[in-house]
């Protein structure tokens, strides 16, 4: 069976994770998104939001699993049982960044591959942080985000207007 594993933070998942994800899924017989629990970053969503934003949002994909982690991602891609490390790219800084992370994962266990997938030009300009500060001005999120959890995020941003 081949498995990857397709990391990140995820706060929130957007469109552009989600053709990832679903590109990945027809690649690999199963896809594990795993969702980093960073205490060093100050997440809009936890990661158990996060995690089940992307359940939510993967519903009709059948191979797609989603879990928590923390820590080295090739450890994470170890004990998913995972071979393959899937990356999502939007523009070239993407790639030097993500270029260097993958020489070393390689270097840490040259077992694990890196795949690089593109992701499709209509989704290229949409990042998480766009999102959250369309959503912190309650712009439109048609189009940036899964619908089925647009009112999630809205719900918090609200709430986090409120408080200030």
């Amino acid at each position: 069976m081949r498995i990857a594993v397709y990391p990140g933070s995820f706060d929130p998942i957007t469109n552009g994770h989600l053709d990832i994800i679903t590109r990945a899924s027809r690649i690999y017989d199963k896809v594990i998104v795993g969702v980093l629990n960073n205490s060093a970053k100050n997440p809009v969503f936890s990661a158990q939001e996060r995690a089940d934003m992307i359940r939510l949002a993967t519903t009709e994909i059948n191979n797609v699993e989603t879990d928590i982690f923390s820590g080295l991602l090739v450890d994470f891609a170890k004990n998913s049982g995972a071979t393959v490390i899937i990356k999502g790219l939007r523009t070239v800084s993407d790639f030097e960044y993500e270029f260097q992370m993958a020489l070393l994962n390689k270097a840490l266990n040259p077992e694990y591959e890196t795949v690089f997938l593109m992701t499709d030009t209509k989704f290229s300009y949409i990042s998480s942080s766009m999102v959250k500060e369309v959503a912190k001005y309650n712009g439109e999120l048609d189009g940036l985000v899964p619908a089925c959890i647009k009112q999630i995020i809205r719900k918090r941003f609200e709430l986090l207007t409120s408080k200030q």
